[in-house]
């Protein structure tokens, strides 16, 4: 019933205006409210369009499960500099408070950046289009990270938003992301399910791309051959997001 909904917004240019009430709706629902130590927590419609609730407790454990899984694969240590794409209202930047490097977040959110940057001063925020370019310059960062982010996106933005990090990555910096991978398989349609064995990009709701709306999914294939390309593919583990459970970890340096 959901997607005959969205098609018919769709055919009379609704989908964009109606998801974005649907998002406000979902502010308003009562939840617990919690007691924080460090950076206060964010409004209600800025944790909503990072993570499609409100739940206080969700986007605490969900930001620092994000860090982890960071840190179990970059080797922190030898970090100097990081960059969140798509920081959102900072989820996960927030728990690199006590890190001895620069910190830097990006996102296309005007209010959730100004929000960073009252309530994390520890970091730089810029904000950024929906396209290229990044407020950074060449070879800015050791490591970008973006959580959830390519899954949000169409494959000609994907391919700019590879591009465009790889120029602000230093020689051998990391680019790591998640994707939606095997695990969301039974999430697609027959048609769709063929694409994706074919190793092929699949996109949904691409008109909406940024939003949590618009879902992309990444076969090992079509990221080995066609994302990775200026990198080299370090490592892929299944539905090893920490922080955006059953979506993969993807790990690529660039050459």
């Amino acid at each position: 019933m959901k997607r005959r909904v969205l098609r018919l917004l769709d055919r009379f240019g609704l989908v964009r205006p109606a998801f974005r009430l649907y998002e406000r709706a979902v502010a308003l629902r009562p939840t617990q409210r919690l007691a924080v130590d460090g950076p206060p927590l964010p409004p209600r419609r800025l944790m909503v369009r990072v993570a499609g609730t409100s739940d206080a407790d969700w986007f605490l454990r969900g930001g620092r499960a994000g860090y982890a899984a960071i840190a179990a694969h970059v080797p922190l240590d030898e970090l100097e500099s990081v960059l969140d794409f798509g920081c959102g209202c900072g989820r996960v930047t927030r728990w690199w408070n006590d890190f001895d490097g620069r910190v830097a977040g990006s996102d296309v959110s005007r209010s959730a950046i100004e929000w960073c940057r009252t309530n994390l001063p520890f970091a730089r925020f810029e904000q950024n289009a929906l396209a290229p370019p990044l407020m950074f310059d060449d070879e800015s960062f050791d490591l970008v990270y973006a959580l959830s982010v390519f899954t949000h996106l169409t494959a000609d933005l994907q391919l700019a938003w590879r591009d465009e990090v790889r120029r602000v990555l230093r020689p051998g910096g990391r680019l790591l992301l998640t994707t939606h991978g095997r695990s969301y398989v039974p999430r697609l349609g027959q048609e769709e399910r063929a694409s994706f064995e074919r190793g092929e990009l699949v996109v949904r709701w691409g008109d909406v791309a940024g939003t949590n709306l618009c879902s992309a999914y990444h076969p090992e294939e079509y990221l080995r051959d066609t994302f990775a390309d200026g990198f080299a593919f370090l490592e892929l583990e299944a539905e090893g997001a920490r922080g955006n459970p059953t979506q993969d970890l993807v790990l690529l340096r660039k050459t």
